[in-house]
Formats: C-alpha cells, structure tokens, sequence
C-alpha cells in the first residue's frame, strides 16, 4: 500500500484533495495485492498504448490461467482427458479466440470438451462460474467440470483517472488467476453445493460498470453502488429462507471491500461485533484475502475458498458462497462441508 500511495502522489501531484485521496485508499484494508508487472511497466503507468497494455494483459491473465488449471488438474490427480467442459471467465483484457480456446490447445482438452466461456462478469466471476459448472453437472451427470477465472485488475491501474474512486480502486485490486474442478462425485473434501441463485439487480447497470477509451480500460461507480449488497439481501434472503439455510455455518464471500464485506454480514446476521481478524469470524477468510491479496475480481471467491479448504468448518456444516460484480449482479451457492 506504501508503494501504492508513493506513486499516485508522485505521478498526480496537483490533484485536489490528494491527502484525502491517499486516506480513501488505505481505508480499503489492503496491505499488500500482486500485479503481474511492477508499477513502473508501461502496461501498469499507462503510457503504454491501450493494444499494449490488452496485448500483455491477455498474456498474463492465460499464463495464469493455464498454470491454475494444471494445479487444479494435478492435486485432483486427473489427467486434461477427464474434463468433459470448461467454464472461464476474464474481463479485463479482449480478444477472440478467448481464454477457454487457449486452454484447450494449452492443456490438451478433447477437442470435444464444451465451453461456456464468459467475459463481462468481473468481480461475479468465480461464484457464477461455479453456477454454470453445477448446472453443466446437473445436465450431464457424471461430468467433470473445469474452472478457471482469470482477471488481471492492474490493467485499470491508469493515472488519467483523478477521481476518489479511482485511487480506491488503484489500492484495491490485484492480478489473479484461479481454479478448480466441479463433478456428481466428489474427489476430495470440500464443499458440496446443495443449490445456486442469480440475481441481476434491476435498473443498476451503472452502479458498477467498465469503460473503454484511447487511454485504456477504466473502472467506474456510481454513488449509489455502496448500497448494492443492501439492495440485493432482500432476494438472497429469500432464497436462503427457501433453502432453509436459516443459521450459516460458514461463510465464503467476495472481499470487494470493507463496505462490502460488512453489509453483507450485517444483511446475514454473521460476525456482529467482532473484529475482521478474529479467528472466529465465519467470513475471516474473505477478510485475509482482502488484507494479503486485494480485491481480485472473478478469482476473489476462489481464493476465499481455497483459505476454506485450509482451515475448514466441522463435517456437514452448512454455508454459502456468494460472489457480487458489476450490472449489479450476484451470484450465490449454498452448500454443505464433507471430510
């Protein structure tokens, strides 16, 4: 976060407000996040041209991505021959063919795998990965279900953008790549989904939105986007109440930022009164991936899962998983823990 601070005060001196800016920017409670190129590269200054910086963002995002897929394939013990479809979803950098065609000559997938490749989802990414992997499931039992949520965040890192949301996002976000495998049998111990929930927020496509121009890829909000989480927890807690979900046992959330973090427990009624590194918090893992890693997109909630696959909940607890991004849109599964 030094580092951080020390280059917006040095490549926008004159900007109004600029302590103030700097005092946004540390209130997200990052310490530290990884780029997958230092501060000063012309892909994260913004002196790059914008098909530099997509060009090499592409190139990281499916470097990432294969090699987040090979460990997924590897710790599972199967081979690229077993996976009957392939999930991906990456925003931040375009091109087509895209990251699902990449893996598949990458890894060596059938070339009769299905695809379900997505692109604009963002932050929603990995939750609603897992969706579209469970309903692929669902269709054809028996299937092994790929994932893989690529974003590389940096790529909005561009000091042409001066507003207080701007730094925010300039301290939150980082460069990831993440992945794991969804089937009717379980490989292991981990978290077996007993449903899945979409939910578009109507009339909030701006409330969290990318923009495109000559100086690059920009993230944008609107004052209104802090009480998104608010908005959508009449609906989850209906779904929830539908699942009988009535008492979460454990909780792995998007870490998009504080106010997010917080709503949202507030909205489920988990983690009141206690502080974000208390080791009894159900949603103490979305807090160290926000504290350690940033905000990272699609790959947030996979990372909070793998912390969850770490330091696990007792046998058959019941929770959630719940990914948020930009439209407003929200993405959730409720599941039980099995050793």
């Amino acid at each position: 976060m030094d580092e951080i601070c020390a280059d917006i005060e040095r490549e926008q001196p004159h900007l109004p407000n600029l302590k103030a800016i700097l005092r946004y920017a540390r209130h997200t409670q990052v310490a530290t996040r990884r780029f997958t190129r230092p501060l000063s590269h012309q892909a994260i200054s913004g002196t790059a041209q914008i098909s530099v910086r997509n060009k090499i963002a592409y190139a990281d995002a499916a470097e990432l991505g294969t090699s987040a897929a090979r460990q997924a394939l590897d710790a599972a013990g199967l081979n690229a021959s077993d996976v009957d479809c392939v999930v991906t979803s990456h925003t931040t950098s375009w091109t087509v063919p895209g990251l699902d065609v990449h893996l598949i000559e990458e890894l060596g997938l059938a070339p009769e795998v299905r695809r379900i490749p997505m692109s604009t989802l963002g932050c929603a990414g990995g939750a609603h990965a897992l969706v579209k992997a469970v309903d692929h499931v669902a269709a054809h039992p028996d299937s092994t279900v790929l994932v893989v949520v690529a974003e590389m965040l940096s790529t909005v890192y561009n000091h042409k953008d001066t507003t207080p949301q701007a730094a925010i996002y300039k301290s939150l976000f980082g460069d990831s790549a993440a992945a794991c495998l969804v089937t009717s049998s379980p490989l292991g111990p981990g978290l077996r989904i007993d449903s899945t929930w979409e939910y578009t927020l109507p009339r909030s496509r701006d409330r969290y939105r990318g923009r495109l121009d000559a100086n690059g890829l920009h993230f944008d909000s609107e004052k209104s986007a802090v009480t998104a989480v608010n908005d959508v927890a009449p609906a989850l807690l209906a779904h929830l109440q539908r699942e009988k979900l009535d008492q979460i046992d454990f909780a792995v959330l998007h870490p998009g930022g504080p106010r997010i973090l917080e709503d949202t427990e507030t909205a489920l009624g988990i983690d009141q009164g206690l502080k974000a590194d208390d080791k009894a918090k159900l949603s103490r893992h979305a807090w160290a991936t926000l504290r350690e890693n940033g905000n990272l997109g699609g790959p947030a909630v996979l990372s909070v899962l793998a912390r969850t696959h770490q330091d696990p909940p007792a046998p058959d607890s019941r929770g959630l998983l719940l990914g948020v991004g930009p439209g407003f849109s929200a993405a959730a599964c409720t599941g039980t823990w099995r050793a």
